[in-house]
């Protein structure tokens, strides 16, 4: 994909929406929406990497209530031509085609590669990868099990979301939150999971999400791993202007 020039490629991670109460994070949405009209005007494409949502489980014909105003959004930028590209994280892995049918916006299950002008890009959330996290990697592997899903759908809406979001909100190895500090240049997994990569193939920039901390780590001369923090404690992205990838920090909507 080519950059045009004086369009930017956005990428953002880790809102959240509907933790920990639906009316709590009601003005984060409404931030994230100010942000996405915002950057529109100038968007070559958009990622979003991920937890977008606190929970997120579809049924055949049933999704969860809310979020109106980000997915009708989302609806009208896709609408203008601006493509939207979605990767799930661990907190929306179930999703299913929704987003695809509904919003023409297609969604990865894993990283994948992406070039944009002469730069190679890796994008994923980034949960699972890297070494460690292994009662994570174990758990999400039930998760994702065909048999587990098909079970889980016979829980009727109500009492099925009610179980999901709690165990989103309370259990640990879901919510991350035993995972919100820094660990060093040297520790940092999704740094360590990049250098590995890095072994076998050469990429200008590793995006993630999932660690819900702003970073920045150079990895040799010539390649980067970034992480885009999150819009519940930095409201932090990242933005590739045709030549270099920035972190930057959301304040607001501009005065008109």
């Amino acid at each position: 994909m080519q950059v045009p020039p004086g369009k930017k490629i956005y990428f953002s991670s880790d809102n959240h929406l509907g933790a920990p109460t639906p009316a709590e994070s009601l003005p984060r949405e409404i931030k994230f929406v100010a942000w996405l009209d915002e950057v529109k005007q100038d968007a070559a494409a958009i990622f979003l990497l991920g937890d977008l949502f606190d929970f997120w489980f579809e049924y055949k014909t049933v999704v969860p209530k809310g979020f109106v105003r980000v997915l009708g959004k989302l609806a009208e930028i896709s609408d203008s031509g601006i493509p939207i590209h979605f990767f799930v994280g661990n907190h929306d892995l179930w999703m299913r085609d929704y987003f695809e049918s509904e919003l023409n916006i297609p969604i990865y299950r894993d990283v994948k590669e992406f070039q944009f002008n002469d730069k190679i890009f890796l994008i994923g959330h980034g949960d699972g990868k890297g070494p460690g996290d292994k009662g994570y990697k174990r758990m999400k592997k039930v998760f994702t099990n065909p048999f587990f899903k098909w079970l889980f759908r016979w829980f009727h809406p109500e009492l099925g979301m009610r179980i999901a979001q709690y165990l989103s909100v309370k259990n640990k190895l879901i919510s991350g939150e035993e995972d919100k500090t820094f660990l060093g240049d040297d520790k940092e997994w999704l740094a360590a999971y990049s250098r590995r990569k890095l072994e076998t193939k050469h990429y200008d920039y590793f995006v993630f999400g999932h660690r819900h901390l702003p970073m920045e780590i150079k990895l040799n001369d010539r390649s980067t791993y970034f992480n885009l923090g999150d819009w519940i404690t930095h409201y932090t992205y990242g933005e590739f202007d045709g030549s270099e990838f920035h972190l930057k920090t959301f304040q607001g909507p501009k005065e008109p």
